[in-house]
């Protein structure tokens, strides 16, 4: 992980959300819990935004994160509303640690950093392969995204398997990190 320099932070899944995947996914799955073995070692949380660890119960379900976000803010988002694979652990964590880095950042990962408006439409996106430096990178990405005043926020996925890893919303300008 590296160090992020903007003032925008890294959301981790919301609790009630993750209280509701924990039962049925928004795909309108059942959760299936199981405990991570060796092999599952680094499956990335998006509860607590960090690696899985052998021995931790954690689930794979389908989560739809434009469609939660569209339900607290009103919005619309149309054919834009995806859901994707995402672990988390099975029963409530902490969530997060305070951190000033960015998770997930493996050099050479491939990411998609989509920018949404308010109304929840797609407004643009950026492909980005991480380099040994990554915090500079998604810094770059995450600062060109938010230049577009119609950018309300953006999601950052891993191209692989499509899977969300985390997201950031505009702030305020004196609101701090969160």
């Amino acid at each position: 992980m590296s160090t992020p320099t903007t003032t925008y932070a890294p959301r981790a899944v919301e609790p009630s959300a993750l209280a509701e995947l924990r039962v049925t996914d928004d795909a309108g799955r059942a959760c299936v819990p199981y405990t991570a073995t060796a092999a599952d070692a680094g499956d990335p949380l998006r509860c607590c935004l960090r690696p899985s660890a052998p021995g931790e119960r954690i689930a794979l379900v389908s989560y739809a994160p434009l469609r939660r976000w569209a339900a607290e803010t009103g919005a619309e988002p149309g054919a834009y509303d995806e859901q994707g694979p995402v672990f988390i652990h099975a029963e409530p964590c902490d969530g997060p640690a305070p951190s000033e880095t960015y998770p997930f950042t493996r050099p050479g990962a491939l990411r998609t950093l989509r920018r949404y408006d308010p109304a929840g439409r797609i407004v643009g996106g950026r492909l980005l392969r991480l380099p040994e430096t990554p915090a500079e990178a998604l810094d770059e990405a995450i600062t060109e995204a938010f230049a577009d005043p119609s950018v309300a926020l953006v999601h950052v996925r891993a191209v692989e398997y499509g899977c969300f890893h985390f997201e950031i919303r505009r702030k305020a300008p004196d609101q701090a990190r969160t």
